[in-house]
């Protein structure tokens, strides 16, 4: 697999570490808005409102402009599906440091049934407001 898969508090460990990882938030912008990683970036990976989404076409240019392809990137959504799916479209791209974080925002459902802790429910920081430059609209003026 061309990406890692972690939970938020090895996603939070990897923030932390001073190699450089940059949190890209890949929910709708009413999603991010509602709460997300301190710090993190929003780059929707579909519009629309959950669960009626469709694929956002600039998606990968948004990206491409913000992030040179030797960036440590960690995608992150709700529950780990569209950050599953952002890994796979980045990694097609040539991007090589990659990692989805599982459990996303909120947590998720494990095939076995049990619960995965989100990056709320395990406590780790999160905001309801961005820094100017990390909001989508900022992002994309840079294609």
């Amino acid at each position: 697999m061309p990406y890692l898969n972690l939970p938020p508090p090895q996603a939070k460990e990897l923030l932390d570490s001073g190699e450089g990882w940059i949190y890209v938030d890949v929910r709708t912008e009413a999603e991010f808005a509602a709460g997300h990683p301190v710090g993190a970036r929003n780059i929707p990976i579909a519009t629309g409102a959950p669960p009626n989404l469709v694929m956002n076409p600039e998606f990968l240019a948004v990206v491409k402009a913000n992030f040179k392809k030797d960036a440590k990137l960690i995608f992150g959504c709700a529950s780990g599906g569209r950050s599953a799916r952002a890994c796979e479209v980045a990694a097609n791209a040539g991007y090589l440091a990659l990692a989805n974080m599982t459990g996303g925002f909120h947590g998720a459902r494990t095939v076995l049934g049990t619960t995965e802790k989100g990056w709320a429910a395990c406590g780790l920081p999160t905001a309801t407001t961005a820094a100017p430059d990390c909001s989508y609209d900022a992002l994309r003026r840079n294609v």
